[in-house]
Formats: C-alpha cells, structure tokens, sequence
C-alpha cells in the first residue's frame, strides 16, 4: 500500500460497488473500503494525524 490523496478515498469510499467498515480502538480509528473481499484501501486517524493508504493500482477503482 502506498499513500493516496483524501480526494481518492473520498471518491471509493462513495462509490455504491464498495464496502467500508470503521474501528475505534484507544484513539486510532481506521477505516477500511473493500472491493469484492479485497481491501483496496485504508485512513488511519492518530490523534489529530490522518493518513490515506491504498493498493498498487488503486486508479482502476476510481470513479472520475
């Protein structure tokens, strides 16, 4: 997984073929968006440091 603008998650985790799930746990929330089972990305929020991670070739999934 490499680093991803906010700007492309917001657009997978909007787009109606994904799924996403959200944990908290002790002050570090992760949201994960899967593709058919396969997670294709993620945001790790810190403390006030968020982070957005998504697979090699995340490009194909976006919606433009």
């Amino acid at each position: 997984m490499h680093l991803i603008m906010k700007s492309q998650f917001d657009d997978l985790r909007l787009n109606d073929d994904h799924e996403y799930s959200a944990d908290d746990k002790g002050g570090k929330k992760v949201v994960k968006i899967f593709k058919d089972g396969q997670l294709i990305a993620k945001k790790i929020i810190v403390k006030r440091s968020v982070q957005y991670f998504g697979v090699t070739g995340i490009e194909e999934f976006l919606t433009h």
